[in-house]
């Protein structure tokens, strides 16, 4: 599907003089202990009986029952070493020609990995029906990645529902994608915020009666209640959307550029922003994301020198590599990663990423996660805990080893919080 990408940049130091593109430009396009290599291998998940089904709305969603292939989190016991959680994540997530969306999905299911896919809500929006959204700050029908066509629907809707069932989670980059001055969504209020977002469930929603696929399969999952967290275009724009975000009943964030730390909360929202890790043959580091390192070795242009993207697809799996084996021997902070499903520089970066998937997600001790299942799991945890493990710098192991260091009696879990002991009754 075609689109028009609009692109930001901005700084970011990091370390020694790291710098970094804060980028972003959209294409259509089990319950273990620490020692546990993963969630529950995701299979192909067959639908809900149609009993089990409670149609919404005009049936464009609908409530089937508790998410498959979700495992409950437990919270670390004493003097138990944190697992080493990957977050993989796909800004703007739509199936086109290139088949990436599916592909993904099946590299997912073959290394015992799920991820969490970002989609922009125009892109359940056919191109005929674009006046019906109306972005804040804009005129009515007004979007830099463009709208959809009715097989482009189909197509995304199907990935959608396929991902879900196969214990993905389905996020949102909103709708359309607007950077930079004039408009942009670093300019918008928490109030415009709220509009976005609100639209952005309602063409989720209502994707049947706008193409009117009234016999075709709904989405098996309630949105209002599966969306709880956001990647913003072009990572501008995260104060007030937080602020919205919170009062919209947000979970997390992954808007912005952070060291390779534990996260934290802002605004009420964890905090789980994409990172910086090493940039072979460079000396500062680089944004876990494909497009800040296409931007650092073609800059602008997508299809640069044929004759270095090999390289440049290699620099950037080996970047990803150090940056998580930093993290599994040192402090195990999260590592979390961003892309698009695109084919810049000859799809060099897709290749990359698979090949990042396919060594780390089987590793001992590994966990390839959603967004939703990463919340899940700190929010598990004593608060006591989570402190001190931000207390390790990046690559910081503790120095007496993990038995020592988490080795206190943590505080009970309030009741009803998975990890609580079980009520006698």
């Amino acid at each position: 599907m075609a689109a028009t990408q609009r692109i930001a940049t901005g700084a970011v130091i990091a370390a020694a003089v790291a710098a970094s593109l804060a980028g972003c430009a959209t294409g259509t396009g089990g319950s273990h202990e620490g020692g546990a290599s993963g969630p529950e291998k995701a299979e192909p998940a067959a639908p809900a009986p149609k009993s089990a089904v409670r149609l919404i709305g005009d049936g464009s969603t609908a409530f089937t029952g508790a998410q498959p292939h979700l495992s409950r989190p437990e919270r670390l016991k004493p003097g138990q070493k944190p697992p080493q959680f990957v977050v993989f994540s796909w800004d703007g997530a739509g199936e086109d020609s290139q088949r990436l969306f599916s592909h993904f999905r099946k590299v997912a299911r073959e290394n015992n990995a799920t991820m969490t896919y970002f989609l922009s809500g125009v892109y359940l929006l056919p191109e005929h029906k674009r006046d019906l959204y109306r972005p804040p700050q804009h005129s009515p029908g007004r979007s830099d990645i463009g709208f959809n066509d009715e097989q482009g629907i189909a197509d995304t809707v199907k990935q959608l529902r396929l991902a879900w069932l196969e214990g993905n989670e389905i996020g949102t980059h909103f709708n359309g994608h607007f950077c930079g001055k004039g408009g942009g969504v670093g300019e918008w209020s928490v109030e415009e915020w709220k509009e976005e977002i609100a639209q952005a469930k309602q063409f989720v929603k209502t994707w049947k009666t706008n193409t009117g696929m009234a016999k075709a399969a709904p989405l098996p999952f309630d949105y209002d209640k599966e969306l709880i967290g956001a990647r913003t275009p072009c990572l501008e724009g995260q104060e007030n959307f937080r602020k919205a975000g919170r009062e919209l009943g947000f979970r997390y964030d992954t808007s912005g550029v952070n060291n390779q730390v534990w996260p934290g909360k802002k605004e009420g929202l964890w905090d789980l922003s994409m990172q910086l890790v090493p940039f072979p043959g460079h000396s500062f580091e680089q944004l876990t994301m494909d497009y800040n390192f296409m931007v650092n070795q073609s800059g602008t242009a997508t299809q640069g020198d044929p004759a270095k993207h090999e390289y440049w697809g290699d620099q950037m799996r080996d970047g990803l590599l150090r940056g998580f084996q930093r993290a599994y021997d040192g402090n195990r902070a999260p590592l979390i990663i961003g892309n698009h499903f695109e084919s810049w520089n000859g799809g060099t970066y897709m290749r990359a990423i698979e090949e990042v998937v396919e060594n780390v997600c089987t590793k001992e001790e590994v966990r390839c996660v959603s967004f939703r299942q990463l919340a899940d799991w700190l929010d598990a945890q004593d608060p006591q805990t989570l402190a001190k493990l931000r207390g390790l710098g990046v690559g910081e192991a503790p120095k007496q080893g993990w038995a020592s260091f988490l080795s206190g009696s943590p505080a009970p879990a309030p009741k009803g919080v998975p990890g609580a002991p079980a009520v006698k009754r």
